[in-house]
């Protein structure tokens, strides 16, 4: 008799890895964190701005005396970028380093995580202001040499040290804690419609974290601002560059980005937003966003929240408009190359539960700051939303009846 044949064994997916937090996180000075970084490596190569790397001098000298730490610098510039993370692994070579110390900024700190990621070696964060969340997170985002958005990269594990050090933070201007504010915002307003009816549990839990992070910075920006170096401020700063970075962990790929970041990541195609911090962009993607959901859905929800947001940006002086941007003078032509990176095939644009084309991109893009019945009537949403040609070639944002 022939032997029957084994069923097929279940498919079994792919587990997927947790990158939660780092292995270690230190409220505290640098220069008294000598024995956590030495644990990791001997031979340090600190990757940082020009100016960062002269803010933090008197500690890495400390630092190398107390501990016997062997460090060498090297710049990140021109940015976090194919031609810098070549250069930078020179300089690894060179140095013989055995470890990565990344300080600074957003890009500084994706930069330096990325080379560590790259060349399998341990990675050891300091935020010199609170405007991202970069520290505490296993990703980085990858630009052209110019500035412009090129692609994000999932690392192995978040950074095994983050050392957050207030007194270094409080040195920052001002403006970038505002822009901190206005990327840690941004999670509950892009998990809620992107992960807002899971049911897996680390997601919802991400989910309501960025709610308590939303009315955290509510209820205690101004006052942060108003008082640095205070317990308030301190808090701010935490919910900024720690709990932003949390939700990030706890809900990972379940909870993404939608159009806030998108919104960003196609404006920094335009050389005129260089100068215009992360964080100050993914706060006006926010006001996009909204203005999608009032236009193509007809959220009132949205109408509600949008107006809620202009207000608390006026208070904190985040940028409402295009104009506040810098883009006044911004040209139809560079509107549509905004919106059309923006809406590419794969942008996170599209995690959106509604169709969002260039057109419609561009008639929220340039009245975020409108009235919901004025916005309606104005002669280039009107045109937009038609998707009939706009004769003007150049135009004010603030879109008025």
């Amino acid at each position: 008799m022939a032997k029957k044949a084994n069923p097929p064994a279940p498919s079994v997916s792919a587990p997927i890895p947790l990158t939660i937090a780092p292995g270690l996180v230190i409220r505290g000075p640098l220069r008294e964190q000598g024995a956590e970084i030495r644990r990791l490596g001997q031979r340090p190569l600190v990757i940082a701005g020009s100016q960062t790397l002269v803010r933090l001098q008197s500690a890495l000298e400390h630092l190398a005396q107390d501990q016997g730490l062997l460090l060498a610098a090297a710049d990140y510039h021109p940015d976090c970028c194919e031609t810098s993370l070549q250069a930078l692994h020179r300089a690894i070579a060179e140095h013989q380093a055995d470890l990565i110390l990344g300080a600074g900024g957003g890009k500084a700190l994706d930069t330096a995580k990325l080379v560590a990621h790259q060349g399998q070696l341990p990675i050891v964060t300091v935020p010199t202001s609170g405007a991202t969340c970069a520290a505490w997170t296993a990703l980085a985002n990858v630009y052209s040499e110019a500035g412009a958005f090129q692609y994000d990269v999932a690392l192995r594990h978040c950074p095994e040290l983050l050392i957050l050090d207030y007194d270094l933070v409080q040195s920052a201007p001002t403006r970038t804690l505002v822009a901190g504010i206005g990327d840690a915002i941004a999670k509950w307003y892009e998990a809620s419609v992107s992960s807002g009816h899971a049911s897996d549990t680390l997601t919802v839990a991400a989910v309501q974290q960025a709610r308590v992070l939303r009315d955290l910075l509510f209820q205690k920006s101004l006052e942060a601002l108003q008082t640095p170096g205070s317990p308030v401020w301190r808090e701010v700063v935490d919910a900024t560059v720690l709990l932003a970075g949390i939700i990030g962990g706890i809900g990972g790929a379940n909870c993404r980005t939608v159009a806030a970041h998108a919104v960003h990541n196609g404006l920094t195609h335009l050389p005129q937003t260089h100068g215009i911090l992360h964080g100050e962009k993914v706060a006006y993607g926010i006001l996009v966003q909204l203005r999608l959901e009032e236009l193509v859905a007809g959220n009132q929800l949205a109408v509600t929240a949008r107006q809620q947001l202009l207000k608390f940006y006026s208070d904190l002086g985040l940028p409402r408009s295009l104009e506040d941007l810098g883009l006044k003078g911004i040209t139809l032509g560079e509107l549509r190359q905004v919106a059309e990176i923006t809406c590419q095939p794969g942008s996170d644009i599209h995690r959106l539960p509604f169709a969002v084309n260039p057109e419609v991109l561009m008639a929220a893009l340039v009245s975020t700051v409108s009235l919901p019945e004025a916005s309606l009537k104005a002669p280039l949403v009107v045109c937009l939303l038609k998707g009939t040609p706009c004769s003007s070639t150049r135009f004010s944002n603030r879109v008025l009846p």
